[in-house]
């Protein structure tokens, strides 16, 4: 007997068959059921078709355009809180920030004669300052995020009310009109600059060493720091990041509204968080992508725009943001203990 003839199978047994196509099928829908991104971009394609052809100014030009500036607060404040999420944080303050940052360039260009250029970037210093004191606070005195965060959320509510009196600062310079009135091909400044925003986090956590660390110290604190990884400077650059991208915001709010009002701000935190968590980001860090976040907010927009077009009551506005937070989390858990379980 020859050595081809001793490796031949046993007679009477054949080779299992080969079910490429099915296996190929059935990991792409594996693989996007355990990616929350696939079913948030699903979800904005969905929403949108459904309201335009309810509502037939919804996908108007104007109205798109208008979405544009809304997504820039919402979607610049979401990519702040889920870079601070990803570490197992959170960040309370940035509504209430980005309002007091409007209020201090205000101020520093109307009643300290600063230029508008000047006065934006000492706002952003001193919003950067905020972020790494959040940082610092939390890595080095264990002080929860939570509460220092809240901290500063009430600190810079009080401090915008106690700079303007209650009174908006009016007479701002045209710059700040000019960052959110012009448009570039039709396309609405602030929507570029969150179209920028994106584009840098994502490459920053997708393509850097920095951002591969933020997510291991978000996984897990204890292997992260054995393995080298400076946990506290990843931690607070993330409040840094924050920090700075709720002063942007606040910029271009004042700039839309040709003024800087001291009640601007308020609850812009938790729809940031909702966007985070719609996107995919987990609460307890260490999941989550920028694609995702970034539909997340776009979903959002959608929702609360549609509402308007539909002509549903403002006060339903928040209710509606609410369920859509609640079944996020609910499903992120079901999905996080269903794979969970099957990786075990």
């Amino acid at each position: 007997m020859s050595s081809t003839q001793e490796t031949l199978a046993p007679k009477g047994t054949e080779p299992a068959p080969r079910r490429t196509g099915v296996s190929t099928v059935g990991g792409l829908l594996r693989r996007l059921a355990e990616s929350p991104e696939a079913g948030v971009i699903i979800a904005c394609v969905v929403v949108f078709a459904v309201i335009a052809g309810n509502a037939p100014t919804y996908a108007s030009v104007g109205n798109l355009q208008v979405m544009g500036r809304d997504l820039a607060q919402v979607g610049i404040l979401a990519i702040g809180e889920s870079l601070v999420i990803l570490t197992g944080g959170i960040d309370l303050s940035v509504g209430a920030l980005a309002g007091l940052a409007g209020i201090l360039a205000a101020w520093f260009n109307v009643n300290q004669g600063l230029p508008a250029p000047v006065a934006i970037l000492v706002t952003i210093v001193i919003c950067a300052a905020v972020g790494f004191w959040h940082g610092a606070l939390v890595t080095r005195l264990n002080v929860p995020p939570f509460v220092i965060t809240l901290v500063t959320y009430t600190v810079a509510q009080g401090l915008s009310l106690a700079i303007t009196g209650g009174t908006p600062i009016n007479g701002i310079s045209s710059l700040f009109g000019n960052l959110s009135a012009y448009y570039v091909q039709r396309i609405p400044v602030p929507a570029l600059f969150f179209v920028g925003v994106v584009l840098v986090a994502w490459f920053v956590m997708e393509r850097t060493y920095v951002g591969r660390q933020i997510y291991a110290v978000g996984g897990n604190r204890e292997a992260a720091r054995l393995a080298g990884i400076p946990i506290r400077s990843r931690i607070i650059s993330t409040y840094v990041a924050s920090s700075i991208l709720a002063s942007i915001v606040g910029v271009l709010v004042i700039g839309r509204m040709n003024v800087a009002d001291p009640s601007v701000g308020a609850g812009w935190e938790l729809i940031a968080i909702a966007a985070a968590v719609v996107g995919g980001v987990s609460l307890f860090g260490g999941e989550g992508r920028i694609t995702g976040i970034a539909a997340g907010a776009i979903l959002l927009e959608f929702i609360a725009n549609g509402l308007l077009a539909l002509h549903v009551s403002p006060y339903y506005q928040q209710v509606v943001q609410g369920g859509v937070l609640g079944v996020a989390i609910l499903l992120d858990r079901l999905r996080a203990n269903y794979f969970g379980r099957g990786r075990r």
